[in-house]
C-alpha cells in the first residue's frame, strides 16, 4: 500500500505505477527511517554463483489507487549462507521515483528461509513396505549401504525385510563390517516397525500350497492335502518346508497375491484358532515365520489394551526328536536375527 506516513493513510496516486519486489539482507536495519535509494540498493541480495535468481514469480507489481497485490513469488534458495541468515522482502518504485516524487521503499521484518531438501532425505517412522530402503535408519541415500543393497536388488523396505527373514546372514554380509552391530540393530529395529498391511502371498506347486505374509514370513502350509499350522509344524520335514519358503522368495514376482480376508486364508488357517478367528499380519491372533534356523510363534495378549503381540512359550517334547523349550523374551534383546521360542534337536 502507498501510505502517507504522517497519518498512515492510503494515498490515492493519480496514475498507476510499477513496483519492483526484491530480496534484502536481513541485516538492513529498520532504525534508519530515512534511508536513501543508494543505501537500500546496497542491501539488495543477489543469487549465489551458479544459482537461479533468489526470487521467482511475479516480481513487478502494479499499484492502482494506492494498492498493489503480490500474488505469486517464491524463494529459490535458503538464507543460511549469509551472515545474518535472514532475508527481508523489499519493494521499491521502478526507476526510483514516480512523476518526480520520491516514494520511500518498503521492507518486511527479517525472517529465515528454509528449503525442502531435508524433507527429501527424511526417514519414515514407521516406514512402509514400498519405501525406498534408504528411508531406514543408518542407510543414507546414495551412500555406501544404499549402493550395496541396490547391487543385490534390495531396493525397498519390503525387499530388506524379506531378505532379513529368509537369509539374514546374507543381508548382514551385504552391508559389511562398515555397518557396526549397533547400526545394524538400529536399522533392523526400524524396519520391523513397518506397516505390513493386509496382503498375503500364495506359493503353489503340484502337491503344496504355502501362505506367506508380505515379508516372506510363513503363515501356513498345505502339503499333500494336509494343513500344517503352528501347532503341527513339527509333524512335517522341516527342511522341506524351509526349502519351499526359499523357493517362494526366489520366485516372489510370480506368487499369487491375496488382499484382505479371503477363502484362501480361511482354508489354510481352518481350525488353527479358537472360534476360527482369521490371522492378519500386524493385528493377528498369532503369526509364524521361519528362517533357515528358526520358527517363532506369537499370540495376542488379551490383557494388553494396545493390542501388542506377545510370544507363545512352549514347554513340551516329542519322541521324534523335536524339542520345544521355554525361553524368556525381551523386546530389546538381540535384533540381528528372528528370535527362537522353539528349538529343534
Amino acid at each position: 500500500m502507498l501510505v502517507d506516513t504522517r497519518g498512515n493513510q492510503t494515498v490515492l496516486f493519480p496514475s498507476p505505477f510499477k513496483v519492483d519486489i526484491v530480496v534484502l539482507d536481513g541485516d538492513f536495519s529498520l532504525d534508519g527511517k530515512n534511508w536513501s535509494n543508494e543505501e537500500f540498493d546496497r542491501y539488495i541480495m543477489k543469487e549465489r554463483t551458479g544459482k537461479r535468481p533468489l526470487l521467482a514469480g511475479e516480481l513487478v507489481v502494479t499499484v492502482r489507487d494506492g494498492v498493489g497485490l503480490i500474488e505469486n513469488i517464491e524463494f529459490t534458495d535458503n538464507s543460511s549462507w549469509i551472515r545474518s541468515r535472514k532475508f527481508r522482502i523489499g519493494a521499491r518504485v521502478a526507476g526510483g521515483s514516480c512523476q518526480g516524487i520520491r516514494i520511500r521503499e518498503a521492507m518486511t521484518e527479517a525472517f529465515v528461509v528454509k528449503d525442502h531438501r531435508g524433507e527429501l532425505y527424511k526417514k519414515h517412522h514407521p516406514p512402509t513396505l514400498g519405501d525406498e530402503v534408504w528411508r531406514l535408519e543408518k542407510i543414507g541415500k546414495d551412500g555406501v549401504f544404499h549402493k550395496r543393497l541396490a547391487s543385490e536388488e534390495v531396493h525397498t523396505v519390503q525387499d530388506f525385510l524379506k531378505m532379513w527373514v529368509v537369509d539374514h546372514a546374507k543381508l548382514r554380509t551385504i552391508l559389511g563390517p562398515a555397518m557396526s552391530e549397533k547400526m545394524w540393530n538400529g536399522t533392523v529395529k526400524h524396519a520391523k516397525t513397518c506397516v505390513m498391511g493386509n496382503k498375503h502371498y500364495v506359493f503353489r506347486g503340484p502337491d503344496y500350497k504355502v501362505l506367506l505374509n508380505p515379508i516372506c514370513q510363513l503363515v501356513n502350509a498345505e502339503i499333500n492335502g494336509s494343513i500344517y499350522t503352528t501347532h503341527n509344524l513339527s509333524d512335517i520335514n522341516r527342511a522341506y518346508l524351509e526349502n519351499l519358503v526359499r523357493k517362494a522368495y526366489a520366485n516372489w514376482c510370480s506368487l499369487e497375491e491375496i488382499e484382505g480376508i479371503s477363502d484362501e486364508i480361511g482354508l489354510l488357517t481352518q481350525g488353527d484358532h479358537p472360534n476360527h478367528q482369521q490371522p492378519m499380519v500386524g493385528s493377528s491372533q498369532y503369526k509364524v515365520y521361519m528362517t533357515d534356523r528358526l520358527i517363532e510363534g506369537y499370540i495376542q495378549d488379551e490383557m494388553q489394551a494396545n493390542r501388542e503381540i506377545s510370544p507363545i512359550y512352549f514347554n513340551t517334547s516329542r519322541e521324534n526328536g523335536v524339542r520345544l523349550n521355554m525361553f524368556p523374551s525381551n523386546s530389546d534383546d538381540d535384533l540381528t536375527s528372528p528370535k527362537s521360542f522353539i528349538t529343534w534337536g
